[in-house]
């Protein structure tokens, strides 16, 4: 089955986690699981950028950036994706401090907007990454595309309102890589909406293999299996 990975990650990361994977490493995984393009980021924005000039074909790149540097932010963003070709911004409240719906993001999200780009962002993690405060970010700006990756991640209780975000505001979507119970994808797909739930792997940090076997005994039929791996991201990167 063909697939789109609507979340994995270039480069190494360091301290506690101790993974990494490089663009040529990633594009041999790609290959071995039928995977036709990756949506990447890394916390080093060259290093992304390096990946989608040596595999133009494999990689879309979205812009990791910190709210917190402001104005800066903003500068590079802007650059990023008006010169360098990368598709959309990644937000890592947890990384970096901050909740997602903190004014401190707004100019990002303004300049989203303005570009009509995807806004991808960790979820799952207290006290700075929770669905509520992705839903209000959501409510403050209706006309964003806003992608909550790994939809909850690890707690039950905030996959079950990562779901029910989604269901109340639809400027969200759901992307599913690192969250553990099987059965919320088809619950995802068939509440949210067949169209507005992504796979992905998070790689390096969850294992393809894993992460694929997860979605595939969901529930859903191979059609909906379709859509969740390959056709609802394509449609909502616009390619």
């Amino acid at each position: 089955m063909k697939k789109i990975d609507a979340h994995a990650h270039i480069g190494y990361f360091g301290s506690w986690s101790d993974v990494g994977i490089t663009s040529s490493e990633m594009v041999d995984e790609m290959k071995r699981y039928e995977i036709e393009k990756s949506i990447v980021s890394y916390v080093d924005n060259s290093v992304t950028k390096e990946a989608i000039e040596a595999y133009p074909d494999k990689f879309a790149a979205l812009a990791w950036m910190d709210p917190n540097k402001g104005e800066q932010a903003v500068a590079e963003f802007t650059r990023l994706v008006d010169k360098e070709g990368f598709s959309g911004l990644k937000l890592h409240p947890l990384f970096s401090a901050f909740t997602a719906n903190d004014p401190v993001v707004f100019p990002l999200m303004e300049e989203a907007r303005k570009r009509d780009l995807p806004v991808f962002i960790h979820s799952g993690h207290p006290p700075f990454s929770l669905p509520w405060s992705i839903a209000q970010l959501a409510e403050v700006f209706p006309d964003v595309r806003i992608v909550m990756v790994h939809m909850g991640h690890g707690h039950g209780i905030y996959i079950q309102a990562a779901i029910d975000m989604a269901v109340k505001y639809d400027n969200l979507w759901l992307e599913n890589s690192g969250m553990p119970m099987h059965t919320k994808t088809r619950e995802a797909y068939n509440r949210v909406g067949s169209s507005r739930v992504f796979w992905g792997s998070d790689a390096p940090f969850h294992h393809y293999a894993v992460e694929i076997l997860r979605t595939e005994v969901s529930g859903l039929s191979d059609s909906q299996l379709g859509d969740v791996f390959y056709t609802n991201i394509k449609k909502f990167m616009k390619w």
